[in-house]
């Protein structure tokens, strides 16, 4: 391991996968100690395009737990141990054709320390203030990272949520917020991925998502008009509840996509159900690739590395 590394090589009996075993207690022990080696591990990063030779991109997003949202497959706490995390996450670094991570800079914080980050796409994870759960879910704040975070350490790009709802007034602040952190990544040259979605509230109070046809159409229609400048502006969409519609949706911009792909059930089938969305999609001219979280790193077979190389090979 290169000096700055935490953990050793270890490798997954049932993928073949090498991956960082995770020692906590170094990872502490710098904390303490040397926190500056989080930014010196930012600065001798070796870095890479944001589109390869391919010219698609496959990100695996861990920026969940920051919103207080650390369930997958059924199990309410799956991403609560870090170790645990980070472990799957390295695992899924090290797959081929993986080209980066979405992540709040804690675990990006971590994943420097691991030494993982060199050649990948890191992107910083804007506004987790909209708990989930919370009276004030909605009210997306820009808890993360800023512009100016990303550009310090040298990130590749930055990602944020935009929901929207018409019912609650708070929808402008968020609206305008937006607007802004793209203006400030635009001024920057720096890629942002703005994911919309049109929100409401279930009688139970709960917040639900609108995947109808016409809600995520006049999502993308919104997101693509924010900020002084769209050049730098990618979107991160959802597959919409009927599959079918998605090349009409797709029509409302001409900004370049990746595909969310928000969270499964904990069933296999659930899984190939997934799959077999996102890869009609991905024929689509706009759709450039895949960004997904707890789907690959918390799998219902547990196989991480195999969930992550069936992804790949849909691109």
């Amino acid at each position: 391991m290169r000096a700055g590394r935490v953990g050793e090589a270890h490798r997954d009996g049932g993928s073949g996968g090498a991956y960082a075993r995770v020692d906590v207690a170094e990872l502490v022990r710098i904390r303490t100690r040397h926190p500056e080696r989080i930014a010196e591990a930012a600065a001798r990063r070796r870095r890479r395009p944001l589109l390869g030779d391919r010219g698609r991109l496959m990100i695996v997003a861990a920026d969940h737990p920051a919103r207080g949202a650390l369930g997958a497959g059924g199990r309410g706490l799956a991403m609560a141990n870090r170790a645990d995390l980070l472990e799957r996450l390295c695992l899924a670094l090290s797959r081929p054709g993986v080209d980066g991570v979405l992540a709040t800079a804690d675990i990006l914080d971590d994943l420097l320390l691991l030494g993982a980050l060199d050649h990948k796409v890191v992107m910083g994870s804007m506004n987790r203030g909209g708990l989930q759960g919370a009276s004030f879910e909605l009210d997306d704040r820009f808890t993360g990272h800023r512009p100016e975070d990303i550009h310090r350490l040298g990130f590749d790009a930055g990602k944020l949520l935009l929901r929207i709802d018409y019912d609650d007034p708070g929808s402008l602040t968020t609206l305008e917020s937006t607007a802004r952190a793209v203006d400030e990544m635009a001024a920057r040259r720096l890629p942002v991925f703005v994911e919309p979605f049109i929100s409401r509230r279930a009688p139970d109070g709960r917040l639900v998502n609108d995947l109808s046809a016409d809600a995520v159409t006049r999502s993308i229609a919104i997101a693509s008009g924010l900020g002084g400048s769209s050049a730098y502006t990618w979107l991160k969409v959802p597959v919409t509840d009927n599959p079918d519609d998605m090349a009409q949706v797709m029509e409302t911009s001409t900004l370049p996509a990746v595909l969310l792909g928000g969270e499964v059930g904990g069933q296999a089938g659930d899984q190939a159900a997934a799959y077999e969305k996102w890869r009609g999609a991905l024929q689509l001219p706009t759709v450039q690739g895949l960004v997904v979280g707890r789907s690959l790193l918390y799998p219902a077979d547990g196989d991480v590395a195999a969930a992550v190389d069936t992804a790949v090979g849909l691109l």
